[in-house]
């Protein structure tokens, strides 16, 4: 038996796929290629999805059964949707699922996994959440997923003293989820459900500071919602979101210091996100294969750009727009403008990490007036 990555695929790769491919949804660490075999009973090819890396009962950061249920419920029904017929959820030892759940138990001994409480609670906790979606014919369903891990952890790594970075989370809202294979969807709603339950369980661990760090456009609303959801549930805490990346002064001075598309192309699959995957993973981008579309209908108050402007907000049906899935010249993409991008991109991140401290600070001074002291003294112990 040979794997492969689901998720390394374009979506012209998906949509030629034998749809009794076997397909197999991780739940944690991914067990070796032997046990996969034994236990689907196959020796044909396995298609590995993007495991999640937490929310069951036993991962470390568990969220309420019904709201992950839900969450991966969606998942495999976009599968489903898609025509394959052979798909399975593999569940760590000990682990039931909803009955609607199509799932496989891992053989072994259950155990919890604590590594996630036992950092230092006085940090910002940034939460990278990515998408599994079609890039264009040229780059693969990750690339949101590879560019904000690499923004997120840069960032922790760029400001350790400060701030965490959890592992990302490869699936996301796309409300244009038919238009192309490839394209997952959990819901709008179970996402907002799935990200409130876990800032409930880090805020129970004892942590204050949160930083949801998208890398896909189409979560951007939902987590708007779920950082105003958890401000009025505890109106201690600082819980922040932005939109994706490069989207600040400085960064918007980095796009426009080496783009060379004009207005339109950047936007998806685009100048931006083929540079930073071409400087990330080089060898999952067709850059043969890029088509340059930038022929979305605009108007003075609704067009596509990386920083979307205008007065209107609307969500017109992909297609309408795109033959290939691509918003934006991806062909112009290069290694050397990624790896410029990156960079810039930390660096605002790491800003924003420094504001949210500033700002949990300044407010709880506020309430205490002897909170500053009792911060410098933690600082010192």
């Amino acid at each position: 038996m040979t794997t492969f990555n689901f998720d390394e695929l374009t979506w012209p790769e998906v949509a030629a796929l034998n749809r009794t491919t076997p397909l197999v949804l991780p739940l944690g660490a991914l067990p070796d290629q032997t046990t996969i075999s034994e236990i689907l009973q196959t020796s044909r090819p396995v298609g590995l999805l993007p495991s999640i890396p937490f929310g069951w009962c036993g991962s470390g950061l568990d969220v309420p059964a019904e709201t992950f249920d839900a969450l991966l419920s969606n998942l495999v029904s976009n599968l489903f949707e898609d025509g394959f017929t052979n798909v399975r959820v593999l569940v760590p030892p000990g682990l039931q699922l909803g009955t609607e759940i199509p799932q496989l138990p891992l053989p072994g001994n259950s155990s919890l996994n604590t590594r996630f409480f036992d950092r230092d609670v006085e940090k910002v906790v940034i939460l990278p959440i990515g998408h599994t979606e079609q890039h264009g014919y040229h780059a693969p369903l990750s690339t949101d997923t590879l560019i904000i891990e690499a923004i997120g952890c840069g960032t922790a790594q760029a400001v350790p003293e400060q701030a965490i970075c959890l592992p990302v989370f490869p699936y996301g809202v796309s409300t244009h989820r038919r238009s192309f294979p490839g394209t997952f969807n959990v819901g709008g709603r179970a996402f907002e459900d799935f990200w409130l339950a876990v800032v409930d369980r880090l805020v129970a661990s004892g942590f204050t500071r949160f930083y949801l760090m998208s890398g896909h456009g189409g979560n951007s609303s939902f987590l708007v919602n779920v950082v105003k959801y958890a401000g009025e549930k505890y109106p201690k805490i600082f819980c922040a979101t932005a939109f994706l990346y490069l989207s600040g002064p400085k960064g918007v001075a980095a796009l426009e210091a080496k783009r060379q598309s004009p207005l339109g192309g950047m936007g998806h699959a685009c100048e931006l996100e083929t540079s930073l995957i071409l400087h990330l993973r080089p060898d999952l981008v067709h850059l043969e294969r890029a088509v340059d579309e930038m022929d979305f209908i605009t108007t003075p108050s609704y067009y596509m750009d990386w920083i979307e402007g205008g007065a209107l907000a609307a969500n017109p049906p992909w297609d309408d727009d795109t033959r290939t899935g691509a918003y934006g010249a991806g062909s112009l993409g290069s290694a050397e403008k990624g790896k410029y991008w990156l960079g810039v991109a930390i660096e605002e991140k790491a800003g924003h990490v420094s504001e949210i401290h500033d700002q949990y600070r300044r407010r709880r001074l506020r309430d205490n007036p002897h909170t500053d002291s009792l911060f410098t003294a933690s600082k010192e112990q």
